[in-house]
């Protein structure tokens, strides 16, 4: 059974392991385990039973913008609506901040698409993401990601 819930400091090696081979790849940016443990409260987790299976970030940026960030399925558990479900819990938490709107960064433009959020240019995400995030990016400054936006 899938359930949902926040991380504890416990499910860092998990969370780690479980993003592993996206960082190698280059699709998810490396966090170190200080850097998870600063913002553990932004993290939602899926479980099966006890095993770690997914999870995403709401990093706020702004007190009307976040970011959903670090998004992972385990290969074996996509395809089962898993991430739809952790983006809309995301969502909902950024509802109930009083966020107006999430940024996604990803390669993935038809899931987030089909969750309702739009392409926009590059160019209008805030500079501080840029410098602060992409630039740790094996890819930057050449970037294929592709930009979109939900009003919540």
């Amino acid at each position: 059974m899938i359930t949902y819930k926040k991380p504890t400091l416990h499910d860092i090696p998990a969370m780690q392991q479980l993003v592993a081979p996206e960082i190698e790849s280059g699709v998810i940016l490396p966090r170190s385990n200080d850097e998870i443990a600063t913002n553990i409260r932004s993290y939602f987790l899926a479980f099966d039973d006890e095993k770690p299976i997914g999870f995403v970030a709401l990093h706020i940026h702004s007190p009307l913008l976040a970011e959903l960030r670090s998004m992972i399925i385990n290969q074996s558990y996509r395809g089962q609506n898993i991430g739809s479900t952790l983006v809309e819990i995301a969502c909902e938490e950024g509802r109930k901040l009083g966020l107006k709107e999430v940024l996604a960064l990803t390669y993935q433009q038809r899931f987030f698409e089909r969750l309702g959020f739009v392409e926009i240019p590059k160019e209008s995400i805030p500079e501080h993401k840029i410098w602060a995030d992409c630039i740790k990016c094996k890819h930057f400054p050449v970037c294929n990601e592709v930009s979109l936006i939900k009003t919540l």
